[in-house]
């Protein structure tokens, strides 16, 4: 059992500073964080694979790719406050477990409705994960400029890990089967069992209160409900589906919303949201999540079936934008000391805007330069980004809500992630079908086989005669590049938005001044004349 010590009145450069264990237990908090990212990467390059062997729909590779997403946006504001009470230590193993138990379903499964299945369960393992990591951070390191540099390594082990993914997976691809790109978790999530059970602090909120489950159902039934219309919608089937789920899922969020409101001790405090650098933080991380997510699952493939890289030299264009990630992550700690988070925020998404208009407008003909040109600069705009928004997000929320907080950010990077493929990738779906059209001499079965993806197309060409193999091609991969170009262009108007938005939101607050024992939960700039206690995390065990 852990008990919890309450230090009054600290502010955050005041706090105590951490030592060498809790730098160590940053390493071991980033291990999921790099799985995970690894994981969301490694798929993108698997899907040509998996699509020859399983053979699965449109629609079907649409839901393999973001099931794991939904999953996770779903529960993690559940699992997130679950961690408050139970301990997110013992959270983070339970997940652990999961997550490797899953990987060996997924990487055995022989239909595409198993790997669907394997796929929603590593979300649900996920969903432990990821709050856990975030909030053990925040309540291990409260000096506010160590916790600065901890959330640059936090969110550049994301970056990183999106950057090993390629090339691991482009690796994997061309000497095992793509089953391989799951075992990859096994041994990252060994480490982390043993390691975390022996270094890891446990911390718990101290006054947690009753765990309500009608909130829950409400909260899962919110976001399900709601990124399932989306991607209905956009899809353009089952329009009436889609109305019915949007309007189930706003409904249910606003019960929700309404409850919290209510109860003493709510499942979320929504009133986080009243304070401008929380709720600014968390949708600009929902905005670039979505771009980037959703550019990358049509980007690998453009790589490899249109440009014809192999999977290893494909996963090699993008090392650089990735690396960058990382680097412009540590860029930001020094400037946000000194600069407005406003500008911070509106200078990093607009070279993120660049970069995506940039992808919009590659062609087949481009080659891979202007493809490693973009991405850098989306990784750039990416990376710098990420450390001023955490940051705001964690230093503007009490530390006692350290898990609910936590556990939003993730809501959003993980939502985020999931419409990025919902709508993104229905959009790179539809106009893809639409635009192919029917190719002269090629059958209907072959046709039929062709509209739904690319990887499909491809597969189809190998049994027609080379002349029309070639026209199939050439015109399938035409209606692709199509759809990655309006794809892109929509990311990018969206991350511009998130630009604006953010300027003249935070124009003239300064990370500096986000000190938490000053931090009030009910106006909207979160300025407030109370104090609160800071729950510490002790290298013993206690929170």
């Amino acid at each position: 059992m852990s008990s919890a010590v309450t230090t009054p009145g600290v502010t955050h450069d005041d706090a105590p500073r951490a030592g060498a264990r809790a730098w160590v237990s940053l390493g071991v908090l980033v291990l999921p964080v790099l799985l995970i990212s690894v994981d969301m990467t490694v798929l993108g390059f698997a899907v040509p694979h998996l699509s020859t062997d399983l053979g699965p729909s449109g629609t079907q590779l649409l839901w393999i790719v973001d099931i794991y997403s939904f999953m996770l946006a779903g529960l993690l504001v559940t699992m997130g406050t679950l961690g408050d009470r139970i301990g997110r230590r013992r959270l983070l193993l339970v997940g652990a477990f999961g997550f490797g138990a899953a990987s060996l379903v997924a990487a055995f499964s022989t239909s595409p409705e198993m790997l669907i299945a394997a796929r929603a369960l590593l979300g649900i393992a996920g969903a432990t994960l990821m709050p856990a990591t975030l909030s053990l951070l925040r309540n291990i390191f409260l000096n506010r400029r160590q916790r600065l540099l901890a959330i640059a390594v936090w969110s550049s082990a994301f970056s990183a890990g999106a950057a090993l993914g390629p090339v691991l997976g482009g690796w994997l691809l061309e000497h095992f089967w793509w089953g391989s790109v799951f075992l990859i978790n096994l041994p990252v999530m060994v480490v982390t069992l043993v390691l975390g059970r022996t270094l890891l602090p446990e911390s718990r909120d101290p006054n947690p209160g009753r765990y309500d489950l009608p909130s829950v159902a409400l909260s899962m039934m919110a976001l399900l409900a709601v990124v399932f219309g989306i991607k209905k919608l956009v899809a353009g089937d089952s329009v009436l589906l889609a109305v019915v789920a949007l309007a189930v899922g706003v409904g249910a969020g606003a019960l929700f919303v309404r409850r919290q409101l209510r109860l003493p001790n709510p499942l979320l405090d929504v009133r986080l949201f009243a304070i401008r650098p929380f709720s600014v933080g968390v949708v600009t991380n929902l905005i670039l999540t979505f771009a980037l997510v959703g550019t990358l699952f049509s980007l690998t493939q453009f790589l490899q079936l249109v440009l014809g890289l192999s999977p290893m030299r494909a996963g090699l264009v993008l090392v650089p934008g990735m690396a960058l990630t990382v680097a412009f992550g540590f860029v930001a700690v020094p400037l946000a000391r000194r600069l407005p988070m406003g500008l911070l925020l509106l200078v990093g998404l607009s070279v993120a805007t660049l970069g995506l208009v940039l992808l919009g407008s590659m062609t087949p003909d481009t080659g891979i330069t202007l493809a490693v040109f973009a991405f850098v600069l989306v990784g750039v705009g990416v990376g710098f980004s990420d450390t001023i928004t955490n940051d705001a997000i964690l230093a503007s929320a009490p530390p006692e809500k350290a898990g609910a907080a936590s556990a939003i950010s993730e809501t959003a990077y993980e939502l985020g992630a999931a419409l990025g493929v919902a709508v993104l990738g229905s959009i790179l779906t539809v106009v893809y079908s639409t635009r192919i059209g029917v190719v002269p001499d090629v059958p209907a079965s072959a046709m039929t086989e062709a509209r739904e993806t690319l990887g499909g197309a491809v597969e189809a060409a190998r049994d027609l005669p080379a002349d029309v193999a070639t026209s199939l091609v050439a015109t399938a991969q035409d209606a692709f590049t199509q759809g990655l170009q309006i794809a892109s262009l929509a990311g990018a108007v969206l991350v511009a938005y998130a630009g604006v938005q953010a300027f003249l939101a935070l124009r003239r607050v300064r990370p500096q001044e986000l000190t938490t024992s000053t931090r009030g939960m009910g106006s909207p700039d979160g300025t407030s004349t109370g104090e609160a206690a800071v729950s510490v995390a002790t290298p013993n065990g206690s929170g």
